[in-house]
Formats: structure tokens, C-alpha cells, sequence
């Protein structure tokens, strides 16, 4: 028999139980539970990602919903022995949900949430960082020093790529790339050329306005571009980044060719899924291009990386902390817990899953609705009137 794992119980006379996976940051999450009577059980496990196996022992017999993580494969197998135990939520702790099979879902009746609406600005911030170290070649310069090799200046050294005045592309200009977009576009009075299938008007008049100030002021005024393909971006961007959702039409959206279609002094920046690139063909052009270089958060083959990519030292490369600001994680985990919480006590679903605000105020309660569940439609829950 397998050695039971490690967890950590909060009101053990809880009527509710609800298990966590893993530890979330913050604690208002907690208590929003205990308080609504629930009994909640964490896994405290020293294991980065659990198996099928360890979850399925973490529901037991008896389990009214669950908080999971986007590395679990929630899939038939699990959502079968949720709906064994009585249980009808579980969220991930997580905008995305690749990791879910809500086909499976819908067909044990258990509810699906996820936590958009509050990664936004977090998610665009790193994305910005990921451009300039690139692009100043920060992180080389960092390990160069470390190592004791700095022993004065050279005119040579470390040079890299000024990004004023130069061109920004966005590919996906939805909430976290248009929030890019005004960072880099605000920040470093950078141009703007953006390929979508809908028209970005809040963006579009953002820049034509910060254009206009700029003009006034006597300075070279911004402009944007809204390109009539993907490949028009990648031929003209000095800077692009990718923010498309992951789907059979986006997986390997660049490729090989599409590397090879982009300045030679590029910079490419992902921090939206790991298989909208391909990374096998990536390290090659990297290889070849030695002044173009990449900033990714996000993997092919999370957690683990293509042969090659590593020693890359055009490469910057950091383990999917996109959402890792406080004020980001302690606000996932609170909407995770709410959309689990309000199921399991009937709540109607919140209408726009986008406007969180109202469920992260510390200082008065979360309305009576779950934030967003993505199955809502399907299992034909009642949308809120709040």
C-alpha cells in the first residue's frame, strides 16, 4: 500500500471538505473556507506535481470539491472518483486549463473553474521584463559578473539593442497583450504593429492618444498598426510577443519558417503557452543567429526543456512565473477557493468572469456567486443577477 501523503487540516469538524493539492499563497482563501463551514484538507507533500494516483487518494470516499494545479491531469479517471465521493467543483488555480478534460466534466456533472481576470497586468509585466533583458542583455551580463570575468569597460561589451523608436509587435491583442502593448508602447515610446483576428479599438486609441501628447510636447509621435497577418508582424517587429490562446490552430504557430521570416536581431518573448513554439526548431535558430534572442516562461514540454535550449546564451528562460506577483497568487488562490466554496453551496455563476474585483476587496465579503466557471453553460448553472 502507498505511503499516504502529507496534508495539513483546517477546521476538522467542517461540514464541507475540500481538498487543495498544493499550498496557495495568502490565507484569506482559507479562512473564506473555514468560515463557510468546510473542512480543508491541504497536501503538504514535498512533490512538485502529484500523479493521478496521489489525487485520487486525497478524495477518499468523501469529497465535496477540490483546488488543483494546471500540472494535473484532470481527466475522466479523476472527475469519475470526484463524482464517486459526492463531490460536483473543482477549480485550478489557474487562468488556463489545457490540463482539463471538461468533456469529462460535464459528464460526471462537476463543475470547472479557472481564475481569469486578475493575471492581466502581472502577466504583461513580465513579458516587458523578459523584452528589456533580452534586449540589454541582462542576464548575460549578470552571470559574467558573478563569475569574475569583469576586469574593466569595453566598448564592446555586452552591447545590445535600444528599444526606443524601434517597433513592438503583439500577436494576440486581447487583455494581457494590449496591457503589453501600452507598457512597451508608454515605456519606451515604442511603435506599434499587432496581428488579431478582432480589432484592439481601446489599444488602437490608447497609442493614437499618447501619439498625439508626444507631438505636443515636440517629441516623434507613436504610432500603431494593425497587421493583416502573423507573418506581417514577424517581418517587421524588432520585439514581438506571443499572446494567443493554445489551440489545434496555434500549436507550432512559430515554426521554422517563421523564425527564419524575422529580423536577424529580433527579440521573440512567450509567456503564453510552451507549445505555441516550437522549440526543437527555436534552439536551431538561435544557434544560427547568435544576436537574436528569446525570453520564454512557458515550455513545450513543461517542466522540462528541448536539448540545447539551456546553453543558449541568447536564451533567458524563467520557470512560468508569468502570475507570480503576490497580490496576483493570493488572488488566484481566493477566486480557486470561491468558485469551489460556491458550488458546493449553490451559488449562481458571476456574470462577467473578467471583472474580479468585488471577490478580492479585503475589506467586505465576496459576493454569494462563483467567479468563473468554465463549464457553467453545459451543466446549465444559473448566471447571477448581481
Amino acid at each position: 500500500m502507498a505511503k499516504p501523503l502529507q496534508i495539513e487540516v483546517y477546521n476538522p469538524n467542517g461540514k464541507y471538505r475540500v481538498i487543495s493539492t498544493k499550498p496557495m499563497p495568502g490565507t484569506r482563501w482559507i479562512n473564506l473556507l473555514i468560515e463557510q463551514d468546510c473542512r480543508l484538507e491541504i497536501c503538504t507533500q514535498k512533490k512538485t506535481i502529484l500523479s493521478v494516483e496521489d489525487i485520487i487518494s486525497l478524495i477518499g470516499d468523501k469529497c465535496d470539491g477540490v483546488i488543483g494545479q494546471l500540472t494535473e491531469e484532470w481527466g475522466e479517471t479523476l472527475f469519475s472518483a470526484l463524482s464517486r465521493a459526492g463531490g460536483k467543483a473543482f477549480s485550478n488555480m489557474a487562468v488556463g486549463y489545457n490540463n482539463v478534460d471538461v468533456n469529462a466534466a460535464n459528464k460526471y456533472g462537476v463543475a470547472v473553474g479557472n481564475t481569469p481576470g486578475v493575471l492581466t497586468e502581472t502577466t504583461a509585466e513580465l513579458a516587458a521584463s523578459l523584452s528589456l533583458s533580452a534586449a540589454r542583455r541582462i542576464v548575460e551580463a549578470d552571470e559574467f559578473m558573478r563569475i569574475g570575468l569583469y576586469d574593466g569597460w569595453l566598448p564592446h561589451l555586452f552591447v545590445g539593442n535600444l528599444l526606443k523608436g524601434q517597433t513592438v509587435g503583439v500577436i494576440g491583442a486581447g487583455r494581457i497583450g494590449s496591457a503589453y502593448a501600452r507598457m512597451m508602447v508608454e515605456g519606451f515610446k515604442m511603435n506599434l504593429i499587432y496581428y488579431d483576428l478582432y480589432q484592439a479599438n481601446r489599444l488602437e486609441k490608447f497609442v493614437t492618444a499618447y501619439g498625439q501628447f508626444l507631438k505636443a510636447n515636440g517629441e516623434q509621435p507613436v504610432t500603431w498598426k494593425r497587421a493583416s497577418s502573423m507573418e506581417e508582424v514577424l517581418r517587421e517587429a524588432d520585439v514581438i510577443s506571443l499572446h494567443p490562446i493554445l489551440d489545434k490552430t496555434t500549436y507550432h504557430l512559430v515554426n521554422k519558417e517563421r523564425l527564419a521570416m524575422m529580423k536577424k536581431e529580433a527579440i521573440l518573448v512567450n509567456c503564453s503557452r510552451g507549445p505555441v513554439v516550437d522549440e526543437v526548431a527555436l534552439v536551431e535558430h538561435l544557434k544560427a543567429n547568435p544576436m537574436f534572442r528569446v525570453g520564454l516562461d512557458v515550455f513545450e514540454d513543461e517542466p522540462y526543456m528541448k536539448p540545447g535550449l539551456a546553453d543558449m546564451k541568447n536564451a533567458i528562460v524563467v520557470p512560468h512565473i508569468a502570475s507570480a506577483s503576490k497580490w496576483t497568487r493570493e488572488g488566484m488562490a481566493t477566486l480557486a477557493a470561491l468558485n469551489v466554496l460556491g458550488k458546493i453551496k449553490g451559488y449562481p455563476i458571476w456574470s462577467d468572469p473578467n471583472r474580479v474585483e468585488p471577490f478580492l476587496d479585503e475589506n467586505s465579503r465576496p459576493p454569494a456567486a462563483c467567479p468563473s466557471i468554465v463549464n457553467s453553460k453545459a451543466l446549465g448553472l444559473p448566471v447571477s443577477k448581481l
